[in-house]
């Protein structure tokens, strides 16, 4: 799988919905091996747009065709300055991963101290323990990109699904191990909630 992560700051909203609308009505249809897309705006207004396709042959294939560059100029204007991009291949889904059945998408950003400590807590096993712990999460993506940081992307039920699975105390194992894997990254997580989130898939 690979991953492009825009994130910039909005100075249209309802523009960038309008864009984003517009891509997967017009360009969705001719991005081969193109597997879904997750957008939107923050309260704050943080734009954010990830784009999931089968391999970075079909990202770079995208990327080349004349419609997608002018789409995307017309989109970067509705956004303060140069947006941040990572073009990402180091993947690890979760769950369901992405889901276009989630009310909303909290997005969760830091930097990975040591990435091969990391790989045993995105197994499928613990995946399955946390499912057990937090039903409001559908699934997501661990995504880190080429510069060290991540993106850990989860799809939930309902926001309000998620604020109450977030008051339920968690079992003290599954504790303990989310509290181990937090020790392998370095800053402070930064949190993206999408409460109305654009979600787009091939159909």
């Amino acid at each position: 799988m690979h991953v492009q992560l825009v994130q910039g700051t909005a100075l249209d909203p309802v523009g960038l919905h309008e864009a984003a609308d517009r891509w997967s009505r017009e360009l969705a249809p001719g991005s081969r091996g193109w597997l879904g897309t997750t957008a939107g705006v923050t309260n704050d207004g943080e734009f954010i747009w990830m784009a999931r396709f089968k391999s970075s042959r079909a990202a770079h294939r995208n990327d080349k065709r004349r419609a997608q560059r002018e789409w995307w100029e017309s989109t970067a204007a509705l956004l303060e300055g140069e947006p941040t991009v990572h073009d990402c291949t180091d993947i690890e889904p979760f769950g369901a991963g992405g889901s276009d059945a989630a009310e909303f998408v909290q997005m969760i950003q830091t930097r990975v101290r040591d990435r091969e400590a990391l790989r045993p807590f995105w197994t499928a096993e613990e995946g399955r323990a946390m499912a057990e712990a937090r039903p409001d999460t559908i699934g997501g993506l661990f995504i880190v990109h080429p510069d060290g940081g991540c993106t850990i992307v989860v799809y939930f039920t309902t926001e309000e699904d998620a604020r109450d699975g977030e008051r339920r105390p968690m079992p003290s194992d599954l504790k303990a191990w989310r509290d181990n894997e937090m020790s392998h990254y370095i800053d402070d997580p930064v949190f993206y909630d999408l409460r109305n989130p654009w979600l787009y898939s091939p159909t």
